[in-house]
């Protein structure tokens, strides 16, 4: 069995340092285990099987190890006690639907194997609230992690305090120096305008940064389906609304809307959310798109999914766009961008968020035709045609 195991121990230490960062925060989490190492430069061989194995029976989270048939591999004391199994019990090479019936979890678990993506869930097992994360990795393992609700909802919440304090903290002086320019632009002279001008520019971009970074720290302290503000939102309608905010940028350079959509398309979700996210995807194609234009919006329904895609058409997504495009303050090759405005560098990071808090995920990818496209896929379609 540990021979066997050696396939999975990449992911294995990935996922045991990204815990030393934060079980929901870490990056590593979304990374490819060989691309994070690659990164990172780690060269060497990994620690020995049993090592690793003797490691995670001693943290403080639960872990389980399965292989390609759902079969237990190895499974901790912790997410033994968790589970309330019986510690004398066979549990190596046993079905895990048999050991932990639980139908999201299993269902979570499917989902994570098909689309080869990270899945984040809340299930209830032996009176207690738990977080769980399960993570694909190579050759078909796939590792759940278990962690109690309690001690992981006063380390979220202790998180966003302290983000939200340092934000709060930075609003003060920042609006002061706001301020300060505003005064000084009402007095420049031919020497000092442009000083003033970059002064104000770099003041607004920090006020922004600021403002992106406490939304992004709330959004990934926000499991699927919890903290929301769920309502019907009309997304063509929702399209039309968001348009109308930044027509103003695209009419400076004559960038138009199409929209392909369906007559009527709604979804269960959070509309203020998702407004933002429409914001950001926007304010990227226009970043990018050529005076004179299109942004492209299709609207399409996927069963009880909905699918938002919008297209550019500027020069594409490079290789290394592709590769790390939703990562925190990732830029593109300014010269790429056809606008000089520059952003936080969190936007498209917000956007997916966004998508994960709905239960939904993001891709990007380049159109045969030429132009980016970033597709945005939501669960939640209300069926209009239901009475009531």
């Amino acid at each position: 069995m540990v021979i066997a195991l050696a396939n999975a121990l990449e992911l294995l230490l990935a996922l045991s340092l990204g815990l030393g960062l934060g079980l929901l925060a870490s990056p590593l989490i979304s990374l490819g285990v060989t691309s994070w190492r690659r990164r990172a430069g780690l060269n060497r061989p990994l620690p020995p099987a049993r090592q690793l194995l003797s490691w995670m029976d001693s943290a403080a989270i639960g872990w389980i190890l399965l292989d390609r048939q759902g079969l237990i591999g190895h499974i901790n004391p912790r997410a033994e006690r968790i589970l309330q199994l019986d510690a004398g019990r066979l549990l190596l090479s046993q079905p895990f639907g048999d050991v932990c019936p639980d139908p999201d979890l299993a269902s979570s678990i499917r989902i994570a194997r098909r689309q080869d993506r990270p899945q984040r869930l809340e299930l209830h097992s032996g009176g207690h609230d738990l977080d769980a994360m399960v993570v694909p990795g190579r050759d078909g393992w796939l590792v759940v992690q278990l962690q109690s609700r309690r001690s992981l909802d006063a380390q979220l919440e202790q998180q966003e305090r302290w983000v939200s304090d340092v934000a709060h903290e930075l609003k003060t002086p920042l609006t002061a120096l706001l301020l300060v320019g505003d005064s000084l632009a009402a007095q420049v002279n031919s020497q000092n305008a442009r000083l003033v001008e970059r002064l104000q520019r770099e003041l607004l971009r920090l006020q922004e940064l600021v403002g992106d970074l406490l939304e992004l720290s709330r959004l990934e302290n926000t499991l699927p389906g919890t903290g929301s503000r769920a309502m019907v939102v009309d997304l063509p309608q929702l399209v039309e609304q968001v348009w109308a905010s930044v027509r103003p940028l695209a009419d400076q350079r004559q960038i138009a809307l199409e929209l392909v959509a369906p007559r009527q398309l709604q979804l269960s979700g959070d509309n203020s959310r998702l407004h933002r996210a429409l914001l950001n995807l926007f304010d990227n194609a226009l970043r990018y798109s050529p005076d004179g234009g299109v942004v492209r919006v299709s609207l399409d329904r996927r069963g009880e999914w909905c699918q938002l895609s919008v297209a550019d058409q500027g020069p594409g997504l490079s290789e290394e766009d592709l590769a790390h495009l939703f990562e925190r303050f990732y830029r593109g090759d300014p010269s790429r961008a056809r606008s000089r405005r520059i952003g936080s560098g969190l936007g498209l990071s917000i956007v997916q968020q966004i998508a994960v808090t709905h239960g939904g995920r993001i891709q990007a990818s380049n159109q045969a035709e030429g132009g980016a496209v970033l597709e945005m896929i939501l669960p939640g379609v209300v069926d209009t045609a239901s009475p009531g």
